[in-house]
C-alpha cells in the first residue's frame, strides 16, 4: 500500500527531476496520484470484506474459481499463481475457506498430489451475497474520486 498521505507538489519533483534527469515530472506525479487512489480504493475495500468476516485474498481465491464457468474446479497451484501469494500462504487460506465451508479440496485424478478446488454451494451463496456491495463500494469510490 501507498501510505503518503501528503504527495509532494510538482515544485518537489521538479526539483527531483533536476538532480535525477530520468525522473519525468509529469509521469512520477501520474504515478503518486495513481499509487495513492489505488491504496485508498484497497483500504476501502479491506473495511468492506472485514465488516463480512472476509479478507481481500480470500475473496480472490473466491472470485479466482468463480470466475471460471466453464469449470468446476481449478488446481491449487493455479488459483496461487492467478493470485500471486505463495504456496505456503495459500495452503494456509485454502484451509480456512475449507475449514468455513465455503470451498472443497479433493485430489487431482492425474497427480495425488495436486489438489482441485472448487467453490461449495455456500461458497456460491457467500459471493452473490457479497458482490453487490463489492462493485457498490468500487461504484461510489470512482464517483468520489471523479475530477
Amino acid at each position: 500500500m501507498f501510505f503518503l498521505k501528503e504527495l509532494p507538489t510538482r515544485q518537489m519533483i521538479r526539483g527531483y527531476a533536476e538532480q535525477y534527469p530520468s525522473a519525468d515530472v509529469d509521469s512520477v506525479e501520474q504515478a503518486l496520484k495513481m499509487m495513492r487512489q489505488a491504496s485508498l480504493l484497497v483500504r476501502r475495500l479491506e473495511t468492506y470484506f472485514s465488516h463480512h468476516g472476509i479478507s481481500q485474498q480470500r475473496f480472490l481465491i473466491l472470485i479466482v474459481l468463480d470466475r471460471e464457468p466453464e469449470r468446476t474446479s481449478l488446481l491449487a497451484s493455479e488459483i496461487a499463481e492467478r493470485v500471486d501469494v505463495s504456496r505456503p500462504v495459500m495452503t494456509r487460506t485454502l484451509r480456512s475457506l475449507v475449514d468455513e465451508h465455503l470451498i472443497t479440496l479433493s485430489a487431482d485424478t492425474s497427480d495425488k498430489r495436486a489438489k482441485q478446488v472448487s467453490l461449495t454451494e455456500k461458497g456460491k451463496t457467500f459471493l452473490a451475497e457479497i458482490l453487490p456491495g463489492y462493485f457498490s463500494e468500487i461504484d461510489k469510490f470512482m464517483k468520489e474520486s471523479a475530477p
